[in-house]
C-alpha cells in the first residue's frame, strides 16, 4: 500500500520557503567536502537540503559555530509541533473569549432573565405541539443554573477559564518556537486535564470529546518520546546529540575518517 508523501523532500521544501543555508568551515578538509567548482563559479552545499548553491557562503568560521539547521526527520518533527501549536492557539483564544463572555454575562444576567420570562411563555404552545418540555431542555436548564449562580461563583469560573486559556496560549508560543520549556509546559498542562476529560467521557460520549482526548494523548506521548523529556531515552543530552549527529557538517566530518562518498 503506497504511503502518502513517501518521496516528499521536506528539506528541499523548507529551502524553497526559507532559502538555502551555506557555511564555510575553517577546517580546509571539511570545507573541501562542502564546496565545488562549477562553470558558474564557486558553489557550496546547503546544510539543509544538500544541494550545491552557486555563490559565496552565507557564513564562515569554526564548524562548531555553524548554524544547526533542521533537516529530514527533524523538519517533520517541527511540522507536528507547529500543528499542535496552532491547535493550542485556537483553543486558547476561544477560552479567553469564553472567559470574557462569562464576565460580561454577570452584568447582563437581569436582562437575560427578563428575556427568558417574556419569550419562554410565547414559545410554550409551539413546544407543547411538538411534545417538547422547554423547562427540561439542556439550554434552558443551563441558563437557569447560571442565572441562579452567585456573583463570586461566576467570577471564579471566569478566572478559571481565563487561566486555562492563557496556559493554552503559553503552550502554543513555546511549541511554535520549538523551545524545550514549551514542550514541558505542554506535557504537564495537557496531562493534568486528561483525567478530567476521561471523567467527562464516562458521563457523556461525543465525537468532539473523544477527538480532544485522543489529540491530547497523542501530544503527550509524542512529546515525551520524540523530545526525550523528563530523562526519557537519555534526556536532553541524547536529544541534542541526535540533532547534532544528523547535521550535514557532522556527517561530513565523520566522513573524513572513512571513505569519501561518491
Amino acid at each position: 500500500m503506497p504511503r502518502p508523501l513517501r518521496h516528499f523532500d521536506w528539506s528541499l521544501r523548507s529551502c524553497g520557503v526559507r532559502g538555502h543555508v551555506t557555511y564555510r568551515p575553517d577546517d580546509a578538509a571539511l570545507a573541501d567536502r562542502l564546496s565545488a567548482e562549477t562553470p558558474a563559479g564557486e558553489a557550496w552545499r546547503c546544510l539543509r537540503c544538500e544541494d550545491f548553491v552557486v555563490g559565496e557562503p552565507h557564513g564562515s568560521g569554526p564548524a562548531e559555530d555553524a548554524p544547526l539547521v533542521l533537516r529530514g526527520n527533524a523538519l517533520k518533527d517541527a511540522l507536528v509541533l507547529r500543528l499542535l501549536a496552532a491547535e493550542r492557539l485556537v483553543r486558547g483564544l476561544l477560552l479567553v473569549a469564553l472567559a470574557y463572555g462569562i464576565y460580561r454575562f454577570d452584568g447582563a444576567r437581569h436582562s437575560l432573565d427578563r428575556v427568558i420570562q417574556e419569550y419562554l411563555p410565547l414559545l410554550r404552545p409551539v413546544a407543547d405541539r411538538l411534545g417538547i418540555d422547554l423547562e427540561d431542555t439542556g439550554p434552558v436548564k443551563l441558563i437557569e443554573e447560571a442565572l441562579s449562580a452567585r456573583h463570586s461563583t461566576l467570577l471564579l469560573v471566569a478566572l478559571g477559564v481565563l487561566a486555562y486559556g492563557v496556559l493554552q496560549l503559553v503552550e502554543a508560543t513555546g511549541l511554535w518556537l520549538m523551545k524545550r520549556w514549551g514542550e514541558y509546559v505542554a506535557v504537564v498542562g495537557t496531562s493534568v486535564f486528561i483525567p478530567l476529560e476521561v471523567y467527562e467521557l464516562l458521563h457523556t460520549v461525543t465525537p468532539l470529546k473523544v477527538g480532544a482526548l485522543l489529540l491530547n494523548l497523542f501530544a503527550v506521548v509524542y512529546l515525551l518520546w520524540s523530545k526525550r523529556l523528563f530523562g526519557l531515552r537519555g534526556g536532553k543530552e541524547a536529544f541534542e546529540a541526535e540533532r547534532h549527529g544528523a547535521s550535514l557538517l557532522e556527517v561530513e566530518r565523520a566522513g573524513l575518517v572513512g571513505p569519501r562518498r561518491s
